[in-house]
């Protein structure tokens, strides 16, 4: 379909532009006190977002603790969304949900953003809505067989979009 036909049709035009690009960008616009929603990409977050077809809404940090997701720029232009799942001082360490080992550390400073709001299915779930949180504990406590889970859900995906 042409840009013409797409424009007259209502449709959006899709543009991607590299993260290091699009979430320095976010970054400057969290850090004067604006929200961002962007689309996730990778799978890092699994199961509780999807590549491509999940968003999220980040705000400026006014707190951090463990469970929250957030986006962190772990080197220079070089960012990750995942949850926090240790604080100890002015460290932090990262770890996505959809990872079975490896984590990734920095500091309170380098936190760019919380996760305020998630985009799911054509869902807006809160970041503190109590059942996400029990849900984000529970999957946390699962990392000894998490490997499994998320075999499970890769096939249940699978199975889903051939239907």
């Amino acid at each position: 379909m042409t840009r013409r036909k797409r424009e007259k049709e209502g449709e959006a035009h899709r543009m991607e532009v590299p993260n290091a690009i699009l979430l320095g960008q976010v970054k400057e616009a969290v850090r004067t006190g604006h929200t961002a929603t962007i689309n996730v990409t990778g799978f890092s977050m699994r199961p509780f977002l999807e590549h491509c077809r999940d968003k999220v809404r980040l705000a400026p940090v006014a707190g951090l603790a463990v469970g929250d997701a957030v986006l962190a720029e772990i080197s220079p232009d070089l960012y990750v969304l995942h949850r926090i799942i240790r604080i100890e001082d002015d460290r932090v360490t990262l770890m996505g949900d959809g990872n079975l080992r490896g984590v990734e550390h920095c500091y309170r400073k380098d936190v760019v953003a919380v996760v305020t709001h998630y985009y799911r299915k054509g869902r807006t779930i809160s970041a503190a809505d109590p059942r996400l949180q029990r849900c984000v504990r529970i999957w946390r406590r699962c990392l000894p067989f998490r490997r499994y889970l998320l075999y499970a859900y890769r096939i249940n995906l699978k199975l889903v979009n051939l239907i």
